[in-house]
């Protein structure tokens, strides 16, 4: 792979836009794609709806290396996102064999029914790989670019712990926090032209309040540290400047 690899995620859910679930799969992932020196690009919420699946999955494959979904792959009527991936790609939605043994072997061991609602979290794309998940059996899947796993925060955990080993990584960033002691208004035009001079840094402006009055964190952020050390030094030039 030549290219930093990107990422993208799709969280699929009416619940998540109603408010009735809030989200935590985003945070997560963000962290373990930094860690992963992953570039996570883009994140959309969509409803359950088919042709809104289908358009962002169908969107994001294209636009990045890889596509993480979450939600939509339970038992029940509202689960419909093994239906919409497999649409996606133009191929049936199947019960995958693997993922029907391991679901009928966990339910026989527990004594309970193997019915119809509980076979339906087997259904996938024909050809797609499973995503072993290690809290309730139920599978996630991979086709192609796409890995589509549980909305519960627990299991997608679980699932994304078993996908991470399988990606390719790029150059990972480097990044350096300088506390400012001026508010972002006092620091603007001169921190964008210090942004202007060093093209090759993300420079990232937070600002906080205390009894003390207004302040910011300047985060500097490169893939490399030479990029970083020039960018972190014409900052803190700035504030001594400043503070003169």
């Amino acid at each position: 792979m030549t290219q930093q690899p990107t990422a993208a995620m799709l969280a699929i859910g009416d619940e998540l836009l109603s408010g009735r679930t809030k989200d935590k799969n985003i945070g997560y992932l963000a962290d373990a794609m930094t860690l992963a020196a992953i570039d996570l690009k883009e994140v959309r919420i969509v409803a359950d709806d088919q042709e809104a699946i289908v358009e962002a999955v169908n969107a994001l494959r294209a636009r990045y290396t890889y596509v993480f979904t979450s939600g939509g792959i339970g038992g029940t009527h509202d689960d419909i996102t093994a239906d919409s991936v497999s649409a996606a790609f133009g191929l049936p939605c199947i019960y995958n064999d693997e993922a029907m043994a391991r679901l009928a072997e966990t339910y026989a061991r527990r004594g309970m029914e193997f019915n119809e609602s509980r076979q339906r979290m087997a259904r996938m794309p024909e050809g797609a790989a499973l995503i072993d998940n290690p809290v309730s059996t139920a599978p996630g899947f991979v086709i192609g670019n796409v890995h589509v796993m549980a909305g519960v925060p627990q299991i997608f955990q679980a699932m994304l712990a078993n996908v991470i080993p399988t990606l390719q990584g790029g150059i990972a960033i480097i990044s350096e926090a300088i506390d400012c002691p001026f508010g972002e208004g006092d620091i603007g035009t001169a921190l964008a032209a210090i942004q202007k001079a060093h093209p090759d840094t993300a420079i990232g402006s937070y600002p906080r309040f205390s009894e003390k009055g207004f302040s910011t964190q300047l985060v500097v952020r490169a893939r490399e540290r030479a990029h970083v050390d020039a960018a972190a030094d014409a900052i803190r030039s700035m504030i001594a400047s400043l503070q003169g």
